[in-house]
């Protein structure tokens, strides 16, 4: 069975960190993750991606500069850091792989990846 489970997520201040990580269980590492997140009363929204050995990284325009995608494919995990933290970054974040040995073409289509997470709640305080 695959799970995808999401972790690091909590509440900290503007300007703030926080590092978020998804560990992936019964499926290969070969394959594109990526981050979405949902906030309240929004549409869901990529965040970031990475190719399976993070030669290929995504970054949505909202957060570049600011968060960095990472993985450990040994521990078939993938890291979100997050830095310069707003309140608008407040929301639900997902993690999502996709099929193994596909490179999505355009990485923030939800729709190019096959799992998915649960998600792990960040709130922004100003």
């Amino acid at each position: 069975q695959v799970q995808l489970v999401e972790s690091g997520g909590g509440s900290v201040q503007a300007g703030g960190s926080l590092r978020l990580s998804c560990k992936v269980s019964g499926y290969t590492s070969r394959n594109y993750r990526g981050w979405f997140r949902r906030a309240p009363g929004k549409e869901r929204e990529a965040v970031a991606g990475i190719s399976t050995f993070g030669t290929s990284t995504y970054y949505a325009d909202s957060v570049k500069g600011r968060f960095t995608v990472s993985r450990d494919n040994a521990e078939n995990t993938v890291y979100l850091q997050m830095n310069s933290l707003k309140p608008e970054d407040t929301a639900m974040y997902y993690c999502a792989a996709a099929s193994p040995n596909y490179l999505p073409p355009y990485p923030g289509n939800p729709s190019d990846y096959t799992y998915w997470g649960k998600g792990t709640l960040v709130t922004i305080s100003s």
